[in-house]
């Protein structure tokens, strides 16, 4: 590392870290000097990744994990502090559209089924790793950071946790849980100086929105829909969260912080 950073001394969980928003924010996270346990199902990818951040001077181990098992977490909490000596920050990120994962092209305005077909499995599921993890990976950290005296937990939400649209109702139903139960967290956990918000990305080019965009009417409406005229990448959510991350927001618990190139403000 050329500078200290501004996460230097820092030890952060970053699931969903082997794609998109979470490999970059670990990325990200590392350049600024902190120690990194990344964590995804995809084992190949994040390792990968992971071995990225040794060559380029960071610090990061790799976990395959699904956010869904209780155990696990517990588990992942006590590596990275036992690794490290401490916890001090938490990106909730590993998150499901609810489309059918072999579709190459979205074939429709609504990723995944509409409301009157989804069936209550494919409800469970979007909604146990997108709001059930959160939870469950926001439980598992607090020992770890009341020790630390403090932290950061930055749970993804989307800006369908905020607005209604075409997509998926189990995917806006899972954001909406997490926009809300971070503001619970944050003032349970305020007098531990443990810090909870939610990052609400608009239309990011990821591997998950790849199907969407792929379709040229999708890609065309979310661009109409995008007063700043193009779709955001993985670093502009990663930027994001290193600023709640950092000492920078050390005030800064309870809100959500919007990146959707003014999608919103329509």
């Amino acid at each position: 590392m050329q500078h200290p950073g501004r996460l230097a001394g820092k030890v952060a969980i970053v699931t969903g870290g082997a794609s998109g928003i979470g490999a970059e924010t670990a990325r990200v996270f590392a350049q600024q000097g902190a120690s990194v346990l990344l964590t995804d199902m995809n084992t190949a990818l994040g390792t990968e990744v992971a071995e990225e951040i040794k060559r380029n001077g960071g610090t990061a181990l790799f976990a395959a994990q699904d956010v869904r098992d209780e155990a696990a977490w517990a588990q992942i909490a006590a590596q990275a502090e036992g690794a490290w000596g401490r916890l001090d920050i938490l990106c909730n990120i590993a998150g499901i559209s609810g489309r059918d994962p072999r579709l190459n092209i979205q074939a429709g305005q609504t990723a995944g089924p509409r409301l009157a077909e989804q069936t209550l499995e494919q409800w469970n599921q979007v909604m146990a790793i997108n709001a059930t993890g959160v939870f469950l990976g926001t439980r598992a950290v607090i020992p770890a950071m009341q020790r630390a005296g403090g932290g950061s937990i930055i749970n993804i939400s989307s800006i369908c946790g905020i607005v209604g649209s075409h997509a998926n109702a189990a995917y806006h139903a899972s954001k909406g849980a997490v926009r809300i139960f971070s503001k619970a967290a944050a003032i349970q956990y305020a007098p531990d100086r443990i810090r909870v918000n939610s990052v609400h990305p608009g239309f990011v080019d990821t591997p998950m929105t790849q199907p969407g965009h792929a379709n040229p009417e999708v890609a065309r409406r979310r661009m109409e829909a995008t007063p700043l005229g193009r779709f955001g990448t993985p670093y502009d959510i990663a930027a994001g969260c290193l600023y709640l991350a950092s000492d920078e927001a050390a005030w800064v618990t309870g809100t959500e912080l919007v990146i959707d190139g003014g999608m919103t403000a329509n």
